[in-house]
């Protein structure tokens, strides 16, 4: 694995996390350093970091709210 993607995955504890959780990426990453956009990608699909996951996470809030405010007014 090259020095740049070490420092990489030590600048942030979630990647290092999710290394220690699937250690078939050490494999892939000492072979093929250039598949570090892969493994951020996988990390970010599995703990739920992509845009699209905040805004439905941020959807499913609202509508808890508004069932919450609406059972309230009832």
């Amino acid at each position: 694995m090259t020095l740049d993607v070490q420092f990489k995955i030590k600048s942030n504890p979630l990647y290092v996390k999710y290394l220690h959780e699937n250690s078939h990426w050490y494999k892939i990453l000492n072979r093929d350093p250039n598949t570090f956009n892969d493994f951020v990608n996988e990390v970010k699909t599995n703990y739920k970091l992509r845009p699209s996951d905040r805004i439905n996470k941020a959807l499913s809030t609202f509508e808890m709210l508004s069932a919450i405010m609406s059972s309230l007014k009832s």
